[in-house]
């Protein structure tokens, strides 16, 4: 069959974060086969061409750490103004009313939302699994919305009733969560360059699972070759969790169990201090950055300059939606640049840097080194940013443009060569259909 070659045309800036981290201008990008097959200046083609004058092209947007079934349950009220634990004993009822509808649709509002934003690759973290619902819900979800998904088989086993957080209907046996992850990992991970599924492990945090079951987790997915994420040093009531029941700060908890090394990812580290950091950095450990959740649950501010500095790998991850309440991973970049100056000072991290983060960083957390950049054998995920409207007008510089002032909603998405946001627009799901279906779900959980 004649494989289609797609030429995105002059665009004034391609953003290649390739080794030597180039930025061509009047750029064009050549995809065959899924496949970046060139990167230049004055490419031609008896294929589609793309023009993009006026535009920014960047490798597609990488999203480390999710919860999609969350976009159900933006903005609720009891939830808004509390802490982590709070916030979650106001939201756990809620999510035990949730089935396999719920999980679909959530889960295509939540992709189609980071698609529009600019985001190619996507993690997702469900560890809930009520009335029958399963991971293989938001599979379905993704394979219609067309983005690369990494889903996770999260899991809980500790409920209230045995010093846990979770309630007791949501919590499962632990033998039944090993079981399942090997289901899932036998029946959808692809270890392939370019795959487009790949599953890992996550039971959800030290404080709803026990220590048998982190351990026996982290043998289960090295067995299988997969990846293991969790929630880590999210806020001062983790830490002092942690201290309490284990003796030990989070991050030596992690180490002791097997949760360290290049195949693993935690989500949040907002309070980890300087020998978790070495740790983490000599290990090769990942970490998910949640700047707009970690404000937005009072969290704190994660030490990511210093986790830079020290060479651990940084991603962006948007969280979940009941936490953030968006899911846009370029308003994630730009937050994460302001909150280090914050922090730090106005020179702690540049635009330029934030957007390596949020794009070849987030490829490097979750193992893709086939994702995350812009150069020939690359997967062909390419974001196309229109900056002749009002949020650019005026801007000196186009690439730091798109962190600083936007736009924060893509013109274009490729992902694996195939367009899934065209002039602004799902291309491969009816957008207006699914929310209207998401409203109703969204009436009927809250009573309405």
């Amino acid at each position: 069959m004649t494989q289609t070659e797609i030429l995105i045309r002059k665009a004034d800036a391609v953003v290649t974060m390739d080794a030597g981290r180039r930025e061509i201008a009047s750029g064009d990008v050549r995809i065959r086969g899924g496949v970046i097959t060139e990167v230049g200046q004055g490419l031609t083609t008896s294929g589609t061409v793309v023009e993009a004058a006026g535009c920014v092209v960047t490798p597609g947007l990488v999203n480390t750490h999710h919860h999609l079934y969350q976009t159900l349950t933006r903005a609720v009220p009891g939830g808004q103004d509390a802490l982590l634990f709070g916030w979650l004993k106001t939201l756990y009822p809620i999510w035990a009313r949730f089935g396999p509808e719920e999980m679909f649709v959530s889960a295509q509002i939540g992709l189609a939302e980071l698609a529009l934003s600019g985001c190619s690759l996507t993690s997702d973290h469900l560890y809930l699994y009520p009335n029958g619902a399963r991971l293989d819900d938001t599979i379905a979800a993704a394979r219609d919305v067309g983005l690369r998904f990494h889903p996770t088989r999260g899991a809980m086993s500790i409920g209230e009733s045995a010093g846990g957080l979770p309630p007791d209907s949501l919590v499962e046996a632990e033998a039944a969560i090993l079981k399942d992850c090997i289901r899932v990992v036998d029946a959808f991970h692809d270890p392939s360059d370019g795959a487009m599924v790949r599953v890992g492990l996550a039971p959800c945090s030290p404080f709803s699972v026990s220590r048998d079951l982190m351990r026996d987790a982290a043998v289960l997915a090295r067995e299988k070759g997969v990846m293991l994420h969790t929630h880590l040093a999210e806020n001062d009531e983790d830490i002092a969790y942690s201290l309490a029941r284990f003796g030990c700060r989070p991050g030596q908890y992690a180490e002791d169990l097997g949760w360290t090394g290049p195949d693993v990812w935690h989500a949040h580290c907002v309070k980890l201090d300087s020998s978790e950091i070495t740790n983490f950095a000599q290990s090769r450990t990942g970490v998910a950055h949640c700047p707009c959740s970690n404000c937005r649950l009072g969290s704190g501010i994660a030490p990511v300059r210093a986790m830079r500095d020290a060479g651990v790998k940084l991603g962006l991850g948007v969280d979940g939606s009941a936490s953030n309440d968006a899911g846009n991973l370029m308003a994630e970049a730009r937050q994460a640049l302001l909150l280090q100056r914050v922090a730090r000072g106005a020179d702690a991290m540049s635009a330029r840097e934030a957007l390596e983060i949020a794009t070849l960083g987030g490829a490097q957390v979750l193992g893709r080194s086939d994702c995350g950049s812009l150069a020939p054998g690359q997967r062909a995920d390419v974001a196309i940013w229109d900056l002749r409207g009002i949020e650019a007008a005026g801007a000196w510089n186009p690439v730091a443009a798109l962190i600083l002032c936007g736009p924060t909603r893509v013109r274009d998405l490729f992902v694996e060569g195939r367009q899934i946001v065209r002039d602004g627009q799902m291309t491969t799901i009816d957008l207006g259909r699914v929310v209207e279906t998401q409203n109703r779900l969204a009436r009927r959980l809250a009573g309405l």
